[in-house]
């Protein structure tokens, strides 16, 4: 197929209208720490939610010594330290930096890539962990892109179609073992590259994006925020293409439990209960695995295990393998003490809620509020629990 502009005409429009920003995106990092009304917060982005059995020790160590003794898993796979004293954010990154955290100092905040679970070990077309490798060094290695917002998303969906939808900025998805598309906002953009080739189309996309949004005045969080962002940043790329397709929309869950890798291994994968896990716990990951990844779901991969006797120690440990718990139909925002707007400390609400099979709407997927902000709410059919001060209202939004 010869290579050639592809023609705006035939990328879906975003759903999502342009909306003006007023200000700056002040998404916190490792560095950039944001005030919470119990300490700083710092987000440490782990592309792919890969990490070394060294690097999560060293997170559960900066935890126990820096924070509050817990890490924060994120929907886009990243980390969390709470409860950090004033002044720490130079030992933090100093302890960050030795782990191989924190390679790039301007553009840490911007490192935001989800993959998908377990690929190369069991599911999907192909294997993207080298794509996390090398969308992460090529987004590093280029300063331009140290001026993306903090918010800007990578997805890279090896075919099971489990981070495709979302809502990434820019994406890949396999269609195959041969064959990759581009997906902007969600959407496919018809434009295909071949596996080996995937990755320099993404970064060329990237690219796209921070010249469509300094075009359209430079304060767009995302893509989907452009006027025809998916349309317009298409528009200036070339390749070959394809008729557009439909971008499979991303699931309530991810995989819970023992799963069985085609190279004959095993792997678990548990649940963190409103992903907080502990630096104790994850000690314990960090003693079970040489490596671990962090999903969206907010659960933890242990893989390349020998079987799944390590189940009875997690389960002990106060994760979750059993598809069938409430916990993985309940999120909840940071609630009180950690937020000054919470009505209510959301957090032990909705844990004792879980304990008491007690949980509203029968045990619907729901999400747990400290205000009418809801932060943290998960995409799709979600029931909101909100605090107003003399209870908790329940209803969708």
């Amino acid at each position: 197929m010869p290579t050639s502009a592809v023609p705006t005409s035939a990328v879906p429009t975003s759903a999502v209208p342009a909306v003006p920003r007023v200000r700056a995106d002040a998404c916190p990092g490792a560095l950039q720490t944001h005030a919470a009304a119990d300490g700083a917060l710092a987000r440490v982005r782990v592309p792919g939610g890969l990490l070394t059995a060294a690097q999560l020790r060293a997170l559960a160590a900066a935890a126990r010594e820096l924070g509050d003794g817990a890490l924060e898993l994120t929907s886009r796979g990243n980390v969390q330290l709470r409860g950090l004293a004033a002044g720490t954010e130079a030992a933090l990154g100093e302890r960050l930096a030795a782990a191989g955290l924190l390679p790039s100092a301007t553009h840490e905040r911007v490192r935001n890539v989800l993959a998908s679970t377990l690929s190369g070990r069991a599911g999907g077309h192909l294997d993207v962990r080298p794509w996390v490798r090398a969308l992460d060094a090529g987004i590093r290695a280029e300063p331009a892109f140290a001026a993306l917002p903090g918010r800007f998303l990578a997805t890279l969906d090896d075919g099971r179609g489990d981070v495709a939808g979302l809502g990434g900025d820019v994406g890949l998805l396999a269609l195959g073992p041969d064959d990759v598309a581009l997906t902007l906002a969600g959407v496919d953009t018809g434009l295909r590259a071949a596996p080996d080739a995937a990755v320099a189309l993404a970064l060329a996309a990237t690219a796209a994006f921070l010249e469509e949004r300094a075009a359209q005045g430079g304060t767009a969080w995302r893509l989907a925020e452009l006027d025809g962002g998916p349309q317009r940043v298409t528009g200036r790329l070339r390749g070959p293409r394809s008729e557009p397709g439909p971008v499979p929309g991303a699931p309530s869950t991810g995989p819970v439990g023992p799963v069985d890798q085609v190279d004959g291994a095993s792997a678990l994968v548990a649940v963190v209960p409103l992903g907080r896990l502990s630096a104790v716990q994850a000690d314990l990951l960090a003693h079970l695995a040489d490596e671990v990844q962090l999903t969206p779901w907010r659960s933890v991969v242990l893989p390349d295990l020998a079987d799944d006797s390590a189940a009875a120690a997690l389960t002990a440990a106060g994760l979750v393998l059993d598809p069938g718990s409430a916990w993985l139909r309940v999120t909840a925002c940071a609630g009180r003490p950690g937020c000054a707007r919470s009505l209510a400390d959301v957090r032990a609400d909705a844990a004792a809620a879980v304990a008491a099979r007690t949980l509203p709407t029968a045990g619907a997927r729901q999400h747990w509020a400290g205000c009418e902000r809801r932060c943290g709410r998960p995409r799709g059919n979600v029931v909101d629990v909100v605090a107003t001060g003399t209870g908790y209202r329940v209803g969708k939004a």
